[in-house]
């Protein structure tokens, strides 16, 4: 595998598990040092350094609630002091809450809006910062969701963040592409993660979800990693301003049952 990363840096947050794991993983592979932010899973992080560091690569764990922009400017911060700078900002972190919309908190709003959509907001903001003092290029790019497009009854919340993502990816790439800053979304639909581990042992639901799936399975997180590891690279520098979808086809053919 060409080594399209080597003498970049990279920050994937939420990378302790699932998606943001692989994405890490698959940058490191590459050639990319990276920065592993967690929340609360220390015992994940490590375990994606150590993958990373198997391929060679360097990498430095950072604790980081992304809600709190203290935090997301120490993430930057730390990537320049011990990496040396940062080209990629991966913004992977999120959460959902299951609630009908009449029963939403303000807690549970504030916690999925803050998260998905406000810590993705302020970290591009301190990654770019930096970027635009130094007069160096780069690259964001935003796991949203397909729900960014498509409804989720008992996620208004969510589906809220995601929509608001999609929007903020469009604007940014229209205000940083000036600089050499190109901004994208990758929309994951149905994929295999811990997030899941309910939804693979209710066999009923799985399969009533993979029959609105064309190409009849979940998504593993290498199907996400790979794509992002192409619009981080050198080969997707004229790609700005765009969602794309790896859902296996379940956007275009989805039904509520």
């Amino acid at each position: 595998m060409p080594d399209r990363f080597t003498g970049k840096v990279a920050i994937v947050t939420g990378s302790s598990s699932g998606i943001g794991q692989s994405i890490a993983i698959r940058l490191a592979s590459e050639g990319a040092a990276v920065v592993i932010d967690y929340h609360s899973h220390p015992e994940g992080a490590n375990e994606t350094k150590a993958k990373v560091e198997a391929f060679g690569s360097k990498a430095i764990t950072v604790q980081a609630d992304v809600s709190s922009l203290a935090d997301t400017q120490n993430l930057v911060d730390q990537a320049y002091i011990q990496l040396g700078g940062c080209d990629i900002l991966v913004n992977n972190a999120g959460v959902e809450k299951n609630a009908p919309f009449l029963e939403v908190t303000e807690k549970d709003y504030d916690m999925v809006l803050d998260t998905n959509l406000k810590g993705a907001f302020f970290l591009t903001q301190a990654f770019v910062k930096r970027l635009v003092a130094l007069q160096k290029p780069g690259r964001v790019i935003n796991i949203s969701s397909v729900h960014e497009d498509m409804v989720f009854p008992n996620f208004a919340s969510y589906c809220a963040a995601k929509g608001g993502m999609r929007m903020l990816m469009r604007d940014l790439a229209m205000e940083l592409g000036p600089v050499g800053i190109t901004v994208n979304n990758v929309a994951p639909g149905a994929i295999n993660t811990p997030i899941n581990t309910a939804l693979l042992a209710d066999k009923p639901k799985l399969n009533a979800l993979l029959n609105n799936i064309p190409l009849g399975r979940l998504g593993s997180t290498d199907d996400v990693s790979a794509l992002v590891a192409f619009l981080a690279s050198d080969e997707a520098g004229y790609i700005t301003g765009s969602t794309y979808v790896v859902d296996g086809g379940l956007m275009r053919n989805y039904k509520e049952q």
